[in-house]
């Protein structure tokens, strides 16, 4: 397993006498197996105390001792910064995520703390002075058949544990085995003992890191936890049109666009944070159709129809951003997406582009793009091309410099003010009229707008419309 252990952590195992029971645990090593990335390293260390490890690492760097309650020291080195834990026993004393009593035993052996770890692929351990890797529970062999299995009965104790399933199935491409399926349907009851911050940190990891998402939405649906989700369980069993959706229901057709998304270089390319707005917009952009669809006959064929879905799935949207206490910076920009993701629908002209700019505010063209496109790219069999609409509205876009962001005004208060009108609601009137005007492109400068004030037969004092018409020419 050479080059699973970093040079620099390497010599601080190798030089320090009493890590000479220390083992590479969790994550890092599944994600080496998988060859990819290793992000996060912990190391769990036997036979010694909180003080003891805390002392021994401090010569090799920065120490931080504010994880003292459950036995980690962060060490942090010239290239990394390290967790360094304790292992212990931990026992269910009340409900909740939190709710254990927390118990450090020298004694424990590699074996037992490996079995309170959640799932097999993360109870591997790594011996770096006998380069071996010790698997107590099938968990190499889980990851090489890409199965989700829990570790021990243990798991029950933590509902977050299921949560954290849906996302690594997402991530790492992953089908749960039937006995943990069974175990998180027994677990139910519990969800109510989640803090929803702690909800949205794994809805958070699944909407930002996500390699199939649908994987994800799947354990959701299996293991009974999409209950408490009614706005993607009601997607189930939603029809659609087979002529535009073949591919089945709405919950089937959402699942296909959130793999779609994924896929997209401008997603993958994109911070954090906008990767989780656009995978969530995307979640929820057809939550309005379980309330409109209905079938009806158009041109003489049988159809299913949901007009208006867009806009009745925006207080759908927002109910579901609530619930798993989404932040207002990510909901404003999650919203505008979902109310406008059939924009491209209308004829693509300089006006309409302007206005959707603004309407799509915080948010902007170059991200409903990506909405759009995963949309369209998530109706199998259909062939799974870019659709010209986004490569016209992108273009509109851009030749109008809006695809980032919207018009700036060009006429502002202080203008008004500079011509002699008084502060008042009539200031802010007149600024709302010149603001609706330059979008429909009547005017593209100051001497524009005070051209068109001129012009139009809009009540402003004698004073006011003299210096207009002056300045107007």
């Amino acid at each position: 397993m050479t080059g699973v252990v970093p040079s620099d952590l390497g010599r601080v195992l190798a030089e320090t006498r009493e890590l000479s029971r220390s083992y590479l645990v969790g994550g890092c090593l599944r994600d080496w197996l998988l060859g990819l990335p290793q992000k996060d390293f912990d190391i769990e260390v036997f036979g010694i105390s909180y003080e003891s490890l805390a002392s021994a690492l401090s010569k090799w760097g920065k120490t931080d001792l504010v994880g003292r309650s459950f036995g980690v020291v962060k060490l942090t080195t010239a290239y990394a910064t390290y967790d360094f834990t304790i292992p212990r026993r931990d026992s269910k004393s009340g409900p909740g995520h939190k709710g254990f009593e927390i118990l450090f035993d020298p004694t424990i052996t590699p074996e037992q703390a490996a079995s309170r770890r959640d799932f097999t692929i993360n109870a591997l351990m790594y011996d770096p002075r006998a380069d071996t890797l010790l698997d107590f529970f099938g968990g190499e062999t889980d990851l090489q058949n890409r199965i989700l299995r829990h570790t021990s009965p243990a798991f029950s104790e933590d509902p977050l544990r299921v949560l954290r399933g849906m996302q690594f199935c997402a991530r790492f491409r992953l089908t749960a085995a039937p006995e943990t399926l069974a175990l998180c349907h027994e677990m139910r009851a519990s969800f109510r003992e989640l803090p929803r911050e702690r909800v949205r940190e794994e809805w958070f990891k699944w909407a930002s890191r996500s390699d199939v998402p649908s994987m994800g939405l799947h354990f959701l649906s299996r293991s009974g936890w999409i209950d408490f989700f009614p706005e993607i369980r009601a997607l189930q069993g939603t029809p659609q049109d087979p002529d535009w959706h073949p591919e089945g229901d709405v919950f089937t057709h959402t699942c296909h666009c959130c793999d779609a998304l994924a896929t997209l270089p401008g997603w993958k390319a994109s911070d954090e944070e906008s990767r989780i707005v656009y995978m969530l917009a995307v979640l929820a952009h057809d939550f309005g159709k379980p309330a409109t669809t209905y079938g009806t006959i158009k041109d003489g064929h049988n159809r299913i129809v949901s007009p208006g879905h867009q806009e009745v799935g925006v207080p759908i949207a927002e109910e579901f951003l609530n619930r798993i206490n989404a932040p207002i910076a990510i909901q404003e920009r999650v919203v505008p997406l979902v109310a406008n993701h059939m924009a491209h629908m209308q004829a693509v002209t300089d006006k309409a582009v302007r206005r959707l700019a603004k309407r799509l505010e915080p948010e902007n063209i170059e991200g409903l793009c990506h909405i759009i496109a995963a949309d369209y790219m998530g109706r199998p069999p259909k062939p799974v091309t870019f659709p010209d609409a986004v490569v016209l509205l992108k273009k509109r876009a851009s030749q109008l410099q809006v695809n980032e962001k919207a018009l700036k005004p060009v006429l502002l208060g202080r203008h008004l003010l500079e011509l002699g009108m008084q502060p008042g609601r009539s200031v802010g009137d007149i600024l709302l009229r010149a603001y609706d005007a330059q979008i429909d492109g009547k005017f593209e400068d100051l001497e524009g707008a005070y051209k068109w004030l001129a012009e139009e037969k809009i009540e402003l004092p004698t004073l006011v419309l003299d210096q207009l018409l002056e300045r107007a020419g």
